[in-house]
């Protein structure tokens, strides 16, 4: 995979575009898998039972359509930035500093801790020192500072490590979907009782939560190269795995263990593997989960710091933070910000708290990018040629925006609030930014 590497160039942001079709998409999935895949299939069955890979398929084009729209406005704009430069262009600053600060402190920094959380709780499992203390403490602060310098050394570094991360944590998953399929029983797939609407929503908004991460990878826009035909083409590859993978694991799992996957909510793949692969399975799939839990959080590390880097290119933000390094060409101060963020979080909050505040957040974040597509588009125009254009008009940002609105509803009234406080105090962070600019 050279797209990375060869043929680069530097932009007026001072970054320089080295990012190809296959690390996008590489990066997407390495993004988009993280802890969820190996908890969901019992959570989703014991919901809906065998009627779960239903909800796997709707969930696949609810976020198929929001994706289209992050490719369109992707298309037309190639400045760094992802979700916050596509919604600050639509709605102006104050609706782009809303969703810079949901993104990168509602949706990444939180969800990172969290990550980092159930990373060091699995290590745990191996290395009992590291479940409390010290040690404990230890290790977080080490994670944090050993991707923040990876990243910081340079974009090269951290694409590497993704793309390392990403072939480690898929191996043991297709080994497991290639030998299960020879083990399922077709029978167990049949769908005897169909679930509720309440039910298979709930089921949904789950699913959306753990298909969520694609978008992180749109931040680094500014250093893509051929971003009109790069962001579609790596977005149809990546997010088009992931759909693959999850159906497929899913699949495997409730025909290979039928009704006891209901009663494997913890670590269902586990159980899986064990049944498939013999005892050693278990134990390659906690490996594959810490694997895929690592190369989620360096692909945030990698991603995120250029939305913070935007933000303070744009005033939203301090300006130290969109300074680049003279010799790597990293925006190096923006990195090393978020990772410390992350780690505070880390050492002080709890993964249930952090993973509820986190979850509101995205989903307003894809509200506002499936509105800017009609924004732009009655501002600027439909886009140029060369440009990705969705078809069928406004159908597809317009039915992406009601079923965005659908699962907020879905919520329960401790993710309502917490979405509500991080809401309020995303606001109340704009208005003394404004007061403070002009005094």
């Amino acid at each position: 995979m050279t797209e990375h590497t060869g043929g680069s160039q530097e932009t007026s942001e001072g970054l320089v575009r080295r990012i190809g079709t296959g690390a996008l998409g590489a990066n997407i999935v390495n993004l988009v898998v993280g802890a969820g895949i190996f908890t969901l299939p019992g959570i989703v069955a014991a919901q809906l039972g065998p009627a779960a890979i239903l909800a796997y398929l709707a969930c696949a084009v609810t976020v198929s359509m929001v994706f289209l729209c992050y490719a369109e406005v992707g298309s037309r704009i190639s400045r760094s930035g992802g979700s916050y430069t596509y919604i600050a262009e639509a709605f102006g600053p104050f609706a782009g500093f809303v969703a810079s600060t949901l993104f990168w402190l509602g949706w990444s920094v939180l969800a990172d801790a969290a990550l980092a959380i159930a990373l060091t709780d699995a290590l745990a499992l191996v290395i009992p020192a590291l479940a409390e203390g010290a040690p404990r403490n230890l290790f977080l602060i080490a994670l944090f500072g050993f991707l923040a310098m990876v990243n910081i050394a340079g974009l090269k570094s951290g694409v590497r490590l993704v793309l390392l991360t990403t072939i480690a944590k898929l191996l043991p998953l297709l080994l497991l979907t290639g030998v299960g399929l020879f083990a399922m029983r077709l029978d167990q797939l049949h769908i005897d009782t169909w679930p509720t609407l309440q039910d298979f929503g709930a089921s949904v908004l789950i699913l959306f939560f753990a298909f969520a991460g694609a978008e992180t990878a749109l931040n680094t826009s500014g250093e893509i190269k051929d971003p009109a035909r790069t962001v579609p083409r790596g977005l149809l590859l990546g997010v088009g795995g992931v759909f693959i993978l999850y159906v497929l694991l899913q699949g495997v799992s409730q025909g290979a263990l039928g009704a006891d996957l209901a009663g494997n909510t913890e670590a269902p793949l586990s159980a899986v593997a064990n049944h498939v692969l013999g005892d050693w399975g278990g134990q390659l799939l906690l490996l594959a989960m810490i694997v895929s839990i690592f190369g989620a959080l360096s692909g945030d590390v990698l991603n995120t710091p250029r939305l913070i880097f935007a933000s303070a290119r744009d005033g939203l933000l301090p300006g130290v933070l969109a300074k680049v390094h003279p010799r790597h060409r990293t925006p190096h101060v923006a990195i090393a910000f978020f990772a410390a963020a992350g780690c505070v979080f880390a050492l002080t909050g709890s993964f249930k708290l952090l993973a509820v505040v986190a979850s509101g957040a995205i989903l307003l974040i894809y509200l506002g990018v499936a509105l800017a597509v009609i924004a732009l588009r009655r501002r600027h125009g439909p886009p140029e040629p060369g440009q990705f254009r969705i078809p069928g008009g406004p159908l597809v940002p317009m039915l992406s925006a009601a079923v965005i609105i659908w699962l907020l509803l879905q919520m329960s009234a401790q993710e309502a609030i917490g979405a509500g406080l991080l809401l309020a105090v995303t606001v109340l962070m704009y208005v003394i930014r404004g007061l403070l600019r002009r005094g």
